[in-house]
Order: structure tokens, then C-alpha cells, then sequence
């Protein structure tokens, strides 16, 4: 018999259930997903809040905070359409539950729908029996922008047409699962959906443990198979091909690049050329075997489809021709997302696989046709209009989806003019009042609409899978239509809860099937140049924030400015202003607190504090799939430490900032030091950090340590180059200015000297990939070699301001070598048969 304790907290338990249950009204004439049509909770919603109300209402809360925490440092993020700033992903508190009953019908409707769609595209891109032979009229195909004719009488390497297919779905009024929209140009979701798992499963892990919830790593290990099974090579190099860190769901394609050991390409880094597809990499161009493409067909290659097109490979059809490389999903695949194919759906289920539909989609009626136009028109008042096609001239008739009934008399009259007038360009869709799904508000539970995305992937076996799960868009509007990424939508985890316990999956391969590697293969040219870039902003953060702090400091030291004291400020203020710190000329002079507060946070200038973090920043979010999460969640802590400030700052202020600043920016360097394989993308990180310190060293000591400079000079020198123990420690006298120079310029011991960073860029440099094996020395290691040589050679007392100048520049004439030998852009593309290795 449970013990008085064990009662009390059953008794609390089950107030805190009702507490949070029972004000909770579905809405009127709309299906519900957690009250049934009985008015009953269903079982596997009440287990679920049974669960969770064991948990206590301030562990609720808690955990409510670390879902949110997390998602703001790991960064996971989208755009809505048309904007330009990444909005931090909102991921509903609850997921959306589904039966196991519901399923079964769910996966077997998707994946009967994706083989309907894989059997038809295979027709109208081959013999067309189905137009020929009456099933599908001509114009409901050949009106959408989406069918390619350059793509007909091609069949695609592997002889699918999809790999990946996604059906939007929510339930009726009558309990049945209907098919909203078909998604097969390039369907978004997948690594949302998992970054929605990760992080609901991990803020309720017990709960999700105890309700069975079915795995998603199954899925996407057939998913990974399947794209590499497309290749004709055994150990296939594929790359996922994204339009680059301004799309709307780049985070996304970056995520899911790194978690299926993906190679993350733009269009810029592939080349199509003698038959085949090359990345750019910095050992030259290797051949790409699989592209999953995330850009619409139509953009995939400027020479036989859209001509302006920046975003694809110039020749790729060819190549595709010639049956050289393997593209998912193929080209042309986005005729299958067409409305006007919705009305005939039925009937090509029927026609093509022998079987009636699982999962019907919304009743949709083709006004291309007489028959179906006039009954569009005589119920118009009851109907949704859509365009019939996705093209942009189809879209600019309509703009999108309305209800006719809504509509003012003189804009009804205007629509039903067009549809008479030219009718092919519409459909009209019944009106479907969809399910609601339970969020938490601040209010309590309150019904939510919800568009469900399923996904099917082709796995290894040819087959469809499908993932048990899902993407679900959740509106704060009563208008399931409205449900698309933007404000006010959330996102929600999705979970299957069995009624067994569910088989642990991951995606490790068996360890047979496991290749040993100690590299992640060859590295893309852009990846190398950001990664260069990223090395060199955060050095150049950190020198800026050390000339603020020494700024500070004397700003609040000094109290009697001595002319030696207020040249030394005068100078730490001129260097800030060339470097772009602070305005070169500002329109009236700046205080010193004015002045520093400028330097840390004038977005408007390129070279103060927190422009040149928001650059790490972005420079870090275009190869999101090569830092670990604690990498960046580290250069978001030093955005928000520069960004979540009430200015002005006093000068002790910006002390203490400066150091909590630096604190992170070391971090960075740390973890790049200590958890970065020694490969090619750390050498270019760690080359533009080397490159750039030795660039900043130079200038400290041309201003600080030569011939001009004075004892307090000499102090900043050392406190910028973080040598003040060092020095002290190796001579009594003070700072005297041979041994300083000597530190700061040759020592190759020191590393904060410009030969420590030589050396280490010797170093590297002599390790990177080579064009030709002609025993000459390429520009990049021939500069490299002559920076050591001049540095090893040189003693302290012959140093002049113009060898420091010259040492400057020559470090800069290095990075522009490195750019041009290895961040390969266009023609600058060395030839693939030039190369080296071609793998």
C-alpha cells in the first residue's frame, strides 16, 4: 500500500492534470486532436499531460526555458520570404501526438502517393501515354513553368525521379487525413523536424522514453543510403547543393549537411566539365557524384534553362545527359507540385498503380476544363480560388489562394470574369475547415491549426520510407490556409507513440560497413576562403577590443595627462580610426567616453567591436556545418555580450565589457586549438588568424616601438601583445626598446610575435595541397619562406620602421597569394584534367 507521501503527491498529481486540462474547449464545428469527436480526450493526448503534470508546474516552466535557451544558442533559425534577417526558430512548447492507428494510414497514403508521383513523372518525361492517351490533358501539364522541356527523354542516373517527397496534410471535419499540397521540387523541413526532436526529447526525456516515441535516425540513415546508392562509385562523394546563406532555410541546409556527412556546395563550387561534375576544392576539382539539390529546377543550370540564373552549374543537364552525375530531386520534378494535378489525382492513382486513394487531397476542380470550370462558377460563393500553376505569371492573376465567398461583389465579379476568360489559370479548391492541435499560452491550452509535412525517402532498397514524424506548422490564426513560416506560426516536434517499446536507432553504420577515415575528404574552395575570413575577423575583434581596453584604462588612470601620456592616448585613438573603429573625421569632437562607447558600438563603422563580431558572425553562419555547437555558441556570446547594452557606458564600463569580450574571443581560439581535426579547415582558420595578428603586431610596433615612441608607448606595446609577465620575467631593467622589439617582432618563441605567426604559417602552407610536382615553390610557400628567412635573420638593433613596414606588407602580398591559389571563383577554376589526384 503506498505510503501517505506517495498519496499526497498522487492527489497533487492528478489537481494539477485537471488544473491544466479541463478549461480546454475545442472550437465549434472544428476537429480537435486531443478531445476526439466523442468529446473524450483521446488516450495517448491524456497520457501525455498525465506525464507531464507529474512533472510540477515550476519543472515545467524550467524546462519550457531550456527549450528556448537552447534554440537561441545553438542558433537554429530561418527567414520568412522577402526578408533578410534570421528570426530565431519558434518551436512549440508541446509536440503534436499521433496514434499509431493513424499512422499506419498516414505512411501508407504517403508513400502510395509518392510512387503515383514517381510513376507519373516518369511518363511525362518518356513516352507521355498518359497525355497521348487521354488521362491528363496537355495544358495541365505543359502550362506549369515547372515541366522543362530540355529535360524530356532523359532518365535521370539510378532511375528515380525522387528521392525525397513531402505531403502537407491535415485532418477533415470527417476524421480522414486529407492531402493539402504535394512537395517535390525540393522539400524543406527534414532538419527543422530533427532540430524539433533533439530538443522536445531532451527537455522531456522521460515522457518522451515512457510513450514509445519512434525514432527518426532510421529514417535518415535509408535517406543516406539512398542518395549514395544513386552513384555509380562505390564510396560516392555527395554534396547538397544550397543557394547559398541567404535562403530562407540555409541553417537548415547547413545542419543537415553536417549531420549526414554531406558536402555543403553553392553553384559557384561545382563545375560541369568533360562529362562530368567537379567540386572546387583547394586540392583542385573532384568529382561530384550526387547532388541533392535545395534550389528550384529551373535555376539548376543558366545554359539550357533559366539564362539569368546565378545559383546552378552551367552544363549540368548535359552531364546529366550523359548520365555522369545523379541529381535528387531530378530536374524537372517540380511539374508534380502543379494544383491542376490535384483534380486528376484519383484517377492517376487508379491508372498508374491499380488502387484507389488512401489519402485523399482536398477536392480540387481544373477550370481548364468546361465541365469543371462551370462548376467552379455556379458554387464560386462556397469555393477557395488558387492559381493552377506555381510559375510567377500564373501566380501575378491571383497572388494566392482566397476564399471567393469573402471577396467584396466587385472583386468576386472581377475573379469570376478571369476564370471564364482564361480558366486554365485556376483551380477552385471545397473549403476545409482543419483539425486543431493543443499550445501552450500564457492563457493555458488553447486550440491551434496545424499543416502536417510527412516525409518519404527513397532508401538503398529502391523503396520508399517514411520518416515517423514530421515538420508541423502550428498558426496562431483560426485560418489553416495562413499556416506558412512567418509571424505567429510556431513549429512543433511530432511524435508516433507505440504502444511497445521502440527499437534504438542511430546513424551509425555497421562496423564492417565503416571505412576508416581520418579526413572529411577534400575541402571546398569557399569553405576555405571563409574559414580563412572567419580566422582573420575574430584576430582583427581582438586586437580592436585590446586597443579599447588599453584606451580605457588610461583613460581612467591618467590622471594628470603628461605630454608623454597623451601622445601615447593620441595614438591608441589615431590607430582606432584608421582601422574604421570610430568616424576618421566626426562632426564634433568626442569625449573619451564618447569615443570608446563608438569604438565598441557603432554599427556604422566596419572596424569597431561589434561590427566586426556581427561579421564572425556572419561570416561563421555560411559554414554552419564545419564549427561544432560550442563554437558557435561561443561568437553568439560575444554578440550578445557587445549586442544586450544600455549606452552609454562609463569608461570602467567598457573595462569590464572589454574583458568579457576577449574572454570569448580566447575561447574561440581555444576550441579551435583543442577540438578542430588537423585538417585542411583548421590550417585555413588558423592561417587567417596568423596572418591577420601578424599584420596587427606590425602596426603595434611601428607605432608603439619604434624610433618615436616614448616609456608609455612602450607599456601599450606590451599590454597589446599580451607579453608584459614574459618580458619582466627575462629582464630586470625596464622596458628598454631592443629586447621589446626583439619580442614582439622575432622572438620566435613569443607567440604573439609576427616570426611565432610565420613560422605556424610556414607551417601550414607547406602542408596544403599542390598543383604541380615540379619541385618549385608556389607563391604562397615561396612568400612564406622569405618572411622566415628576413625574420630568423634580422637582430633587434638593426630594425627600422621600414623593415616592420615591409614585413607588413609582405604578410598582406601572403593573403592575397593564399586567396588566389586556393579560393578558386570562376575562371579562376584551375582545369580538371590539371589536377592532381582527381577522385
Amino acid at each position: 500500500m503506498p505510503g501517505p507521501a506517495a498519496v499526497s503527491a498522487a492527489k497533487a498529481k492528478a489537481k494539477r492534470l485537471v488544473e491544466m486540462t479541463a478549461a480546454y474547449r475545442p472550437l465549434a464545428g472544428v476537429p480537435d486532436e486531443f478531445i476526439g469527436a466523442d468529446q473524450r480526450p483521446r488516450g495517448h493526448w491524456l497520457e501525455f499531460f498525465d506525464k507531464l503534470a507529474g512533472l510540477g508546474g515550476e519543472d515545467i516552466a524550467r524546462r519550457f526555458e531550456t527549450i528556448e535557451r537552447n534554440i537561441r544558442e545553438q542558433g537554429v533559425s530561418y527567414r520568412a520570404y522577402g526578408e533578410t534577417v534570421d528570426r530565431a526558430w519558434p518551436l512549440s512548447h508541446l509536440p503534436l501526438l499521433i496514434s499509431e492507428q493513424d499512422w499506419a494510414v498516414i505512411e501508407a497514403g504517403v508513400t502510395q502517393r509518392a510512387e503515383v508521383f514517381e510513376s507519373l513523372l516518369a511518363d511525362l518525361y518518356g513516352k507521355a501515354e498518359l497525355i497521348s492517351g487521354g488521362v491528363l490533358p496537355a495544358a495541365a501539364v505543359t502550362g506549369s513553368a515547372d515541366f522543362l522541356h530540355p529535360m524530356i527523354g532523359v532518365r535521370p542516373p539510378g532511375g528515380r525521379f525522387l528521392s525525397l517527397y513531402a505531403a502537407d496534410i491535415g485532418r477533415g471535419p470527417d476524421g480522414q487525413w486529407w492531402v493539402l499540397n504535394d512537395r517535390a521540387q525540393a522539400p524543406s523541413g527534414l532538419g527543422y523536424a530533427l532540430e524539433n526532436r533533439l530538443n522536445l526529447s531532451r527537455a522531456f526525456q522521460n515522457i518522451y522514453r515512457e510513450m514509445n516515441v519512434r525514432r527518426l535516425a532510421l529514417f535518415f540513415q535509408e535517406f543516406q543510403a539512398g542518395l549514395a546508392a544513386l552513384a555509380s562509385r562505390s564510396d560516392p562523394r555527395v554534396c547538397l547543393h544550397t543557394p547559398g546563406p541567404y535562403s530562407e532555410t540555409y541553417y537548415e541546409q547547413a545542419y543537415l549537411a553536417r549531420y549526414l556527412g554531406f558536402v555543403l556546395v553553392e553553384g559557384a563550387d561545382l563545375v560541369a566539365r568533360d562529362g562530368q561534375v567537379h567540386v572546387r576544392t583547394i586540392a583542385g576539382l573532384k568529382r561530384a557524384d550526387v547532388i541533392w539539390r535545395r534550389i528550384d529546377s529551373d535555376f539548376a543550370d543558366p545554359l539550357e534553362l533559366r539564362s539569368g540564373s546565378h545559383l546552378g552549374v552551367p552544363g549540368l543537364v548535359e552531364t546529366i545527359r550523359q548520365g555522369n552525375v545523379a541529381v535528387a530531386n531530378a530536374i524537372g520534378a517540380g511539374v508534380a507540385e502543379t494544383p491542376a494535378l490535384l483534380g486528376f489525382m484519383a484517377n492517376l492513382t487508379g491508372r498508374l498503380l491499380g488502387e484507389k486513394p488512401i489519402l485523399p487531397n482536398i477536392a480540387t476542380w481544373w477550370c481548364g476544363q468546361e465541365a469543371e470550370r462551370e462548376h467552379v462558377l455556379d458554387r464560386l460563393q462556397d469555393m477557395a480560388v488558387a492559381p493552377a500553376f506555381n510559375g510567377a505569371s500564373s501566380r501575378a492573376l491571383l497572388g494566392r489562394a482566397v476564399v471567393a465567398g469573402e471577396l467584396s461583389e466587385e472583386r468576386r465579379a472581377a475573379l469570376a470574369s478571369a476564370i471564364r476568360e482564361r480558366g486554365a489559370d485556376f483551380v477552385g479548391q471545397e473549403v476545409v475547415r482543419l483539425s486543431t492541435t493543443p499550445v501552450w499560452t500564457e492563457r493555458g491550452l488553447e486550440p491551434r491549426p496545424f499543416v502536417l509535412r510527412v516525409f518519404a525517402a527513397v532508401g538503398a532498397d529502391g523503396e520508399f520510407h517514411v520518416m515517423p514524424g514530421g515538420f508541423c506548422r502550428v498558426s496562431d490564426r483560426m485560418d489553416s490556409r495562413a499556416v506558412a513560416m512567418g509571424a505567429g506560426v510556431q513549429t512543433a516536434d511530432v511524435w508516433i507513440a507505440a504502444n511497445r517499446p521502440v527499437e534504438q536507432t542511430s546513424l551509425l553504420p555497421r562496423a564492417d560497413a565503416a571505412p576508416i577515415r581520418r579526413i572529411m575528404g577534400n575541402l571546398p574552395s569557399r569553405a576555405a576562403d571563409n574559414l580563412f575570413w572567419l580566422g582573420r575577423y575574430i584576430e582583427r575583434a581582438e586586437a580592436t577590443l585590446r586597443l579599447i581596453r588599453a584606451l580605457a584604462r588610461r583613460a581612467i588612470e591618467n590622471d594628470d595627462l603628461s605630454r608623454e601620456g597623451a601622445a601615447t592616448i593620441q595614438r591608441l585613438r589615431k590607430l582606432l580610426a584608421d582601422w574604421g573603429a570610430v568616424p576618421a573625421r566626426p562632426k564634433t569632437a568626442l569625449t573619451a567616453q564618447a569615443f570608446l562607447n563608438a569604438a565598441m558600438f557603432n554599427v556604422d563603422e566596419n572596424g569597431s567591436a561589434i561590427a566586426l563580431a556581427r561579421a564572425s558572425r556572419r561570416t561563421a553562419s555560411t559554414i554552419r556545418e564545419r564549427l561544432s555547437s560550442d563554437t558557435w555558441r561561443i561568437i553568439v556570446d560575444l554578440i550578445q555580450k557587445l549586442e544586450d547594452r544600455r549606452l552609454p557606458l562609463d569608461e570602467p564600463e567598457i573595462l569590464e565589457l572589454t574583458d568579457k569580450a576577449l574572454q570569448a574571443a580566447a575561447s574561440i581560439s581555444g576550441l579551435a586549438q583543442e577540438n578542430m581535426n588537423r585538417v585542411a579547415g583548421w590550417r585555413f582558420l588558423e592561417m587567417g588568424r596568423r596572418l591577420e595578428r601578424g599584420v596587427n603586431t606590425c602596426a603595434f610596433v611601428r607605432i608603439f616601438g619604434m624610433e618615436q615612441a616614448q616609456t608609455s608607448d612602450f607599456d601599450v606595446l606590451l599590454e597589446l601583445i599580451d607579453s608584459q609577465i614574459t618580458y619582466r620575467s627575462r629582464y630586470i631593467v625596464g622596458v628598454a626598446p631592443h629586447p621589446l622589439r626583439d619580442m614582439a617582432l622575432l622572438d620566435p618563441f613569443n607567440p604573439r610575435s609576427v616570426a611565432f605567426q610565420t613560422e605556424r604559417l610556414g607551417e601550414h602552407i607547406a602542408t596544403l595541397p599542390v598543383l604541380k610536382f615540379d619541385g618549385m615553390p608556389e607563391a604562397p610557400n615561396r612568400i612564406a619562406i622569405e618572411l622566415q628567412a628576413d625574420l630568423q635573420t634580422k637582430v633587434a638593433a638593426s630594425v627600422t620602421s621600414d623593415f616592420v613596414l615591409s614585413i607588413e606588407r609582405r604578410l598582406m602580398d601572403l593573403a592575397d597569394a593564399i586567396a588566389a591559389r586556393y579560393f578558386l571563383q570562376g575562371a579562376n577554376a584551375a582545369r580538371a584534367e590539371k589536377q592532381v589526384g582527381l577522385a
